[in-house]
């Protein structure tokens, strides 16, 4: 539910300041706890397990990171190292959009940032 009310603020083009962005960072973590306080399982107590497991919050957590970066150069490094790790799985569309939602993020230099071959 959470994951389509974000995707409907992208579809509205709303924008997020930096300040949004964190706003955005405290009610995910919030909702996360939230969630782990209620689900009556050890396995499911850490925020890796828990995204593991749902598959709506590890892209609701992804979305969050990628909000909250500091510069495009962050978003870049954010995407390779998790890809990497096999912790992302937003695809490169998905977070030009949001990225240009960021109000001081220009949509142009997000493209040129981005071009990086899906895998």
């Amino acid at each position: 539910l959470i994951v389509h009310l974000l995707l409907l603020l992208v579809h509205q083009k709303s924008k997020f300041t930096p300040l949004g962005a964190i706003s955005l960072d405290s009610d995910i973590r919030y909702l996360m706890n939230f969630a782990k306080d209620r689900i009556d399982s050890p396995e499911l107590k850490s925020n890796v397990t828990l995204c593991r497991a749902c598959p709506s919050l590890a892209r609701l957590n992804q979305i969050t990171l990628l909000m909250n970066v500091d510069d495009l150069e962050d978003a870049l490094d954010l995407i390779s190292v998790s890809k990497r790790k096999g912790n992302w799985d937003l695809k490169l569309d998905d977070a030009k959009t949001l990225l240009s939602l960021r109000v001081d993020f220009e949509g142009a230099k997000v493209n040129d940032l981005l071009q990086v071959d899906e895998e």
